[in-house]
């Protein structure tokens, strides 16, 4: 049974009886399969299949999730906010649970659908840019006194730069399909760049950067913008907020954002660095977190962009070494192209660093060291 035909006993299992008008698939995101589900009385949900190859223990997943949507609604409504619309709300199954898992083992979950709201591929105009960078920094300040130690590890090592870099190292030997000589050049950029951008890992080892709530996939389509006022409203996609590192929410953002081209894009004489959309983002993400980052965290904000576009880029160049397994491609190659892409920006970013970390410290009112 394919998923459309499954989720009409899906909705049944959250108890939604209402019938279905329309389904649409969501094609943006890379891992899980998602769905625009409206019934017949006009309300509107998403619906999704978790992808369990990524995510080994959904159901630890869907209780960090439990646990930061409810803590945001009660910051949110403190702050004056919406919290019907400022954040995301997953319904309860029959089994009280935010997810129901069916007879063939797939794992579904189902979140109330915010209409008049856009997740945008492609930036459209500073001020958007700079509400969604905002937007970001206000979440890691709403969560700064969350109890971490009720977070599990989604992910293990997720943004583990030190061991992405290894898993790629050790793809690239193992070479189960032949694919390793034909990217001996990438290889060889990575164990080129391999000592700098684990400087952040190695500073939190040696506790001098803290550990926060992250979300750890920050791109600008996870942020949903009002049709009608242009405001970020809602940080989106959620399946990764666990403890982690400033700096790499704002250099995974960065990295996508900046990117004068798509992030699959093949043809590497239109992949830039827009120093503007930078000064943006910044602006409103060192503005949304109302000063509680550190000087350290300041000092290592640029660092965690060109770190986050390496070990985004190491991502999809072992993927693509090992046959595909993670991300969904459209196309042969589309993991390489996604990676030189990657590559290109980050070489870009080192030439642009000093540029970088100039209106980092600018934005911050924080001198550099």
């Amino acid at each position: 049974m394919n998923d459309l035909d499954m989720i009409s006993d899906v909705l049944d299992k959250f108890n939604i009886k209402d019938g279905i008008k329309s389904i649409d698939m969501i094609n943006s995101g890379h891992i899980n399969n998602s769905y625009r589900v409206v019934t017949n009385c006009g309300t509107s949900y998403m619906v999704q299949k978790v992808n369990r190859y990524v995510f080994k223990d959904p159901t630890r997943m869907m209780s960090n999730i439990d646990r930061v949507t409810n803590y945001l609604r009660k910051k949110i409504s403190e702050d004056g906010g919406d919290p019907d619309r400022e954040t995301l709300r997953f319904l309860y199954s029959e089994s009280g649970s935010n997810y129901y898992i069916m007879p063939d083992d797939s794992f579904w979950r189902v979140s109330v659908y915010l209409d008049r709201a856009t997740a945008y591929n492609t930036v459209v105009d500073g001020k958007m840019l700079y509400n969604a960078g905002r937007s970001f920094g206000t979440f890691q300040r709403r969560l700064a006194d969350f109890p971490m130690d009720t977070l599990y590890e989604t992910i293990p090592d997720f943004h583990n730069t030190p061991k992405r870099l290894r898993d790629l190292f050790d793809a690239a030997h193992a070479d189960p399909l032949g694919r390793a000589a034909e990217v001996s050049r990438e290889v060889e950029f990575f164990r080129s760049v391999a000592d700098k951008v684990c400087g952040i890992d190695r500073l939190q080892h040696q506790g001098l950067l803290p550990l926060r709530v992250t979300h750890n996939d920050t791109k600008y389509n996870n942020i949903l913008i009002d049709d009608d006022t242009h405001e970020a409203i809602c940080v989106i996609d959620l399946d990764t907020v666990m403890p982690g590192i400033s700096c790499h929410d704002f250099g995974d953002a960065i990295r996508f954002i900046v990117n004068t081209a798509a992030e699959d894009e093949p043809d590497l004489d239109r992949v830039h660095v827009d120093m503007d959309y930078f000064t943006c983002f910044t602006q409103g993400f060192i503005g949304g977190s109302d000063g509680f980052f550190t000087d350290t965290e300041i000092d290592c904000m640029a660092l965690g962009a060109v770190c986050m576009t390496v070990e985004v880029a190491s991502r999809f160049l072992a993927d693509y070494i090992l046959g595909d397994k993670y991300f969904k491609i459209s196309r042969p190659r589309h993991n390489l192209d996604r990676a030189r892409n990657q590559i290109r920006l980050a070489e870009e970013m080192q030439t642009l660093y000093p540029q970088m970390q100039e209106i980092v410290y600018q934005t911050s009112g924080r001198r550099a060291v």
